[in-house]
């Protein structure tokens, strides 16, 4: 109530009739805004086919809603990783069952929460995180089991129920295309440089191909003023990392021994920072390229897994080897912090709609891409 016997009462029984006008205007504004949820969604999954993997279904599911502390999140943008083709292919092990969500990379708005999220709200940008429960620190078993698109559901989904932990917020300055591209390949190559690696101004790099991994390293370290080396087998690949900041480039095609090249263009004091993405193909021309003390970050196996690394080659030059499988919620926010203070566009190589999923995983079999390829919802 708002009657008074002071002679400004009328005055404040008019300004407090106002703002209360005004909250109802508002709330009816916003409830106006708010976004419709459907109950249900077209939804990719990958269903068992035999023995041999699973193909792509475009199937009608259920939307859930979210538990206390989770966000429902329309899904905007997914990108895609060799491990995604990998595991279609039956190559790659997931625990997630006969029938479930691939991608672990994708970006969207948060469209509802439960009544205990804190972290953020209606309205706010999003990217997921690979794991969902390694949060910071060392891996835990309980993590492992949490990458998306393997353990459990992931990305590639019109809508994704999350818990809020399993999620960081998305910079002004990057598109969510753009934002989809870094939760795996580019905290990877954060990770291995900048976590693990330590990476110095000055420092050479070497960088395998032009996939997601190694693009994103060549940005990461051309921003943090380090000299990066990268090989690929097309010369215009490696015309485009050129202008995107590499001091050296190497066809490894029409020079089967690239380490000379490699060490020529370090004036043969080899590379201290290796973003190993190979494999048994790689391995014996990286162990030729390093210098001493040189970091090397051990990533995956594009062209098979398996090789044997000489001790030799290794404690005759001092060098390191860290296992990198991706990182932790805490290097996915740190590189967010880091591409928006640096003003990095993550490559974007081909968007393709939605309905067109079959067609990008097709595109990441062939390698005729340069960075990342993404998925519009």
């Amino acid at each position: 109530m708002c009657i008074s016997t002071f002679a400004g009462g009328r005055v404040r029984q008019v300004l407090i009739g106002a703002a209360l006008a005004a909250a109802t205007l508002a709330g009816t504004v916003a409830a106006a805004a708010a976004p419709v949820v459907p109950s249900t969604q077209q939804q990719w999954r990958l269903v068992r086919a035999g023995a041999q993997g699973y193909q792509l279904e475009l199937r009608d599911m259920p939307v859930r809603a979210p538990g206390a502390h989770e966000v429902l999140v329309r899904v905007h943008a997914a990108s895609l990783n060799r491990r995604d083709v990998f595991v279609m292919h039956g190559q790659y092990p997931v625990s997630a069952g006969d029938s479930f969500v691939p991608l672990s990379d994708g970006a969207g708005e948060v469209v509802a929460a439960g009544r205990s999220v804190r972290r953020f709200h209606t309205g706010d940008r999003v990217v997921a995180a690979f794991f969902q429960a390694w949060l910071s620190g060392p891996m835990t078993p309980a993590a492992f089991g949490s990458a998306l698109g393997g353990g459990v559901d992931g990305m590639l989904s019109t809508y994704v129920t999350l818990n809020e932990d399993g999620l960081a917020r998305i910079p002004a300055s990057l598109s969510y295309e753009e934002a989809a591209t870094l939760p795996c390949a580019g905290v990877t190559a954060w990770n291995g440089l900048v976590t693990r690696g330590h990476t110095q101004p000055g420092q050479y790099v070497l960088l395998e191909g032009t996939g997601g991994v190694s693009v994103a390293g060549l940005q990461i370290a051309a921003a943090l003023g380090a000299k990066p080396v990268i090989t690929s087998s097309s010369d215009d690949k490696l015309a485009r990392a050129r202008a995107l900041g590499a001091v050296a480039t190497v066809n490894y095609r029409s020079s089967p021994e690239w380490e000379k090249d490699v060490m020529a263009a370090t004036g043969n004091a080899g590379v201290q920072q290796v973003l190993e993405v190979g494999g048994k193909d790689t391995l014996p021309h990286m162990l030729a390229s390093i210098g001493y003390g040189a970091h090397i970050a051990l990533i995956g196996g594009l062209g098979g897994f398996g090789g044997d690394i000489p001790m030799m080659a290794l404690l005759g030059k001092g060098a390191s080897v860290s296992s990198i499988y991706v990182g932790s919620r805490a290097d996915l926010e740190a590189l967010l912090a880091f591409a928006d203070k640096h003003r990095i566009h993550p490559v974007v190589d081909k968007v393709f709609e939605y309905a067109d999923a079959p067609a990008a995983f097709q595109l990441m079999e062939s390698d005729r891409f340069f960075g990342k390829i993404v998925i519009r919802m």
